[in-house]
């Protein structure tokens, strides 16, 4: 599904990643550890076309997209969550999720935005309760939630996610948890970067990157 194949990525002069492979395979559930500055958001920032300068193979469904950018990468199935968010703070929650939605994903997709916001619905309850409220009155842990379902709103085939439980209270770290693993189950295919050990438990595989290279083979 997705192969990374001897990936080097710089800021300016400063080499952030050192020719990092893996591959995450139809389904799978892969979490990437490492320490603060490790590089994992630079990885996931790389994949998905937004990050620093990148040089090296990057495979998705057997097609090359290193040369992508990052929309055409989206809209091949790539979904990213930044840890940062990046919502649309003064819109609300229902325009949120309504402005990401394609009218159809990819040829064969059918289901409707419709379809995927009742979905996104199902998935986070939580958020049923605050359509109508700013993003920006919510909490931390409510707008990682929001930026989550944003993001599956374009019916992603594989996730890319950069801590999606970090520093969230732990109540809704249990609810991002659940849901997560309930994709998982479902078949949605997860390249997960963080640092603690809420998603490893579960994951097929667990590689560990170490001042940007990659210490467990792929």
């Amino acid at each position: 599904m997705l192969k990374v194949e001897g990936l080097n990525a710089w800021y300016g002069q400063a080499q952030a990643l050192f020719e990092v492979s893996l591959s995450v395979g139809e389904g799978e559930l892969v979490v990437i550890q490492g320490l603060n500055g490790a590089g994992k958001s630079t990885l996931l920032q790389s994949l998905i076309g937004i990050g620093p300068r990148a040089q090296g193979q990057i495979s998705w469904r057997g097609a090359p997209i290193q040369d992508w950018p990052a929309h055409r990468r989206a809209r091949a199935g790539l979904g990213f969550v930044a840890e940062d968010r990046r919502l649309f703070t003064g819109l609300s929650v229902k325009e949120n999720l309504w402005i990401a939605a394609p009218p159809r994903a990819w040829p064969s997709d059918q289901a409707t935005p419709a379809l995927r916001f009742d979905r996104v619905m199902a998935l986070f309850p939580q958020l049923q309760t605050m359509l109508h409220r700013p993003a920006s009155q919510m909490s931390g842990g409510e707008q990682q939630m929001l930026a989550l379902a944003r993001t599956l709103m374009t019916a992603p085939r594989l996730l890319l996610l950069d801590e999606p439980c970090e520093g969230i209270a732990p109540v809704l770290v249990a609810a991002m948890r659940d849901a997560l693993l309930q994709l998982a189950r479902e078949g949605v295919a997860m390249l997960v970067a963080e640092q603690n050990n809420i998603l490893a438990l579960h994951a097929q595989r667990v590689l560990v990157l170490t001042s940007g290279r990659m210490d467990s083979a792929a």
